[in-house]
């Protein structure tokens, strides 16, 4: 029995003995596997920080890309609506175009204001022949038709208004003491002298000028022609101013109504309140004096009677 103990006590110390062997072994290869997997996670920290680092200035250059891609449309349409402003600003600085227009001859040394609707016509083009044919008063020849403004046909609708005209006549031929005199006579006179003109001041009051003026009325039952005139003499020459009125249709066409005459001539009247006379060019005066070629014809009838002149007035109205 003995015996039998020992063999049995030397396994048992046998097996703690390999047991304990067995035990040191496997802790050993755990200290190795901690430690393998400490080094592992050591080099993915590792890496990923790097990583981190990296991918940092990536991020900033995308970024600094896409904010200049961003920018540059937002510049672009900034600069574009620079230049959209200034075209802006001068549409808002247009300005419309003044309601009066000033008309000035150097020739003549005429200048005076009208209004722009109403039509102008210089030169050759105001030679009388239309409905508006109406010879200068001067008691001499040497007329030169300057400028004629004309009144809108269509300014007075429903009446019997047919022309309405202000014109200005220069005579330099004639001395001072011969431009107050007017050539038409007075058919009730039996001499046939000339026709008494009026003494009147022209323009604002402190800038008035003296005119002699005279008036004419021609026509017969449909149509009528009545004219004012006006002489003044200024820089060496003798100025005309006629102040015009054409009526046709009234009594003959129904619903035809007598225009305001008196309102006509007050807008022919402000024109001529604004007229000035400036010495003319030397030259040009020369070549107008010199030149009877350039020179408009007067009509002046020799001791004309206003029944005589009517037929001529009438002739050259032509119906509205």
């Amino acid at each position: 029995m003995a015996t039998i103990w020992n063999s049995t006590n030397k396994a048992e110390t046998k097996k703690k003995t390999v047991t304990g062997r067995m035990l040191s072994s496997l802790t050993r290869q755990q200290e190795l596997a901690m430690i393998a997997c400490l080094v592992i996670v050591a080099i993915v920290l590792i890496i990923s920080a790097c990583s981190k680092q990296s991918s940092g200035p990536a991020t900033a250059g995308v970024s600094s890309s896409a904010a200049s891609a961003m920018s540059a449309p937002a510049t672009q349409i900034a600069a574009a609506n620079a230049e959209a402003a200034p075209a802006a600003k001068v549409k808002k600085a247009q300005k419309k175009r003044p309601a009066n227009v000033t008309y000035s001859d150097p020739n003549s040394g005429v200048s005076f204001v009208y209004p722009r609707k109403f039509t102008l016509s210089s030169g050759d083009e105001t030679q009388p022949g239309r409905m508006d044919k109406v010879a200068m008063d001067f008691v001499e020849p040497g007329g030169v038709a300057i400028a004629t403004v004309e009144l809108p046909k269509t300014l007075y609708p429903g009446t019997d208004f047919a022309s309405g005209f202000f014109r200005v006549n220069v005579n330099r031929s004639l001395s001072e003491e011969e431009c107050p005199h007017f050539a038409f006579v007075d058919s009730n006179d039996a001499d046939g002298e000339p026709i008494d003109a009026e003494k009147v001041k022209v323009g604002m009051s402190d800038e008035a000028k003296d005119m002699e003026m005279t008036s004419e009325f021609e026509g017969s039952a449909t149509r009528q022609m009545e004219t004012q005139y006006y002489h003044n003499y200024e820089n060496g020459a003798c100025y005309e101013y006629v102040l015009g009125l054409g009526t046709a249709g009234f009594g003959m066409k129904e619903g035809v109504k007598p225009v305001d005459r008196d309102e006509v001539f007050a807008r022919l009247e402000k024109i001529l309140a604004t007229v000035k006379t400036q010495p003319a060019h030397d030259e040009a005066a020369a070549q107008q004096e010199g030149s009877p070629e350039d020179k408009q014809e007067q009509v002046v009838p020799e001791k004309a009677s206003h029944d005589g002149r009517a037929d001529d007035a009438v002739a050259a109205s032509p119906e509205r």
